[in-house]
């Protein structure tokens, strides 16, 4: 089944940077877009980044937009998500999730990794 593991959060200070990466499998990876999607403390689910099966288009959230960039390796079955200028606001659990829109693909979800940025 569809499995999709990320990793590399941590605590950061404001303005500090995070990569995080997700490792897929289960699935032909290279055959699906992908998304980022993040649950901020008492929130409920928010998207955060898209990207095209290639890679070669990519969206974000209004929040975001030139802070983050989302990319893919497909010879790696990896997605990443790389954050910079963080910002207090940033901090939630932050997902991958199959398909454009992972908000409408739950099941996909990992576990998540945590980003707090804290003073």
């Amino acid at each position: 089944e569809v499995q999709l593991v990320e990793s590399g959060g941590g605590m950061v200070q404001p303005g500090g940077s995070l990569r995080l990466s997700c490792a897929a499998s289960g699935f032909t990876f290279s055959g699906y877009p992908m998304s980022w999607v993040r649950q901020a403390p008492g929130k409920g689910p928010e998207w955060v980044s898209g990207i095209t099966r290639g890679g070669a288009i990519t969206h974000y959230t209004d929040s975001v937009k030139g802070r983050f960039t989302i990319s893919r390796d497909n010879t790696k079955n990896t997605l990443y998500l790389q954050m910079n200028s963080l910002k207090l606001e940033d901090t939630a659990l932050y997902y991958c999730a199959r398909g454009w829109n992972g908000l409408n693909d739950r099941e996909s979800w990992g576990q998540g990794t945590y980003v707090t940025v804290s003073s």
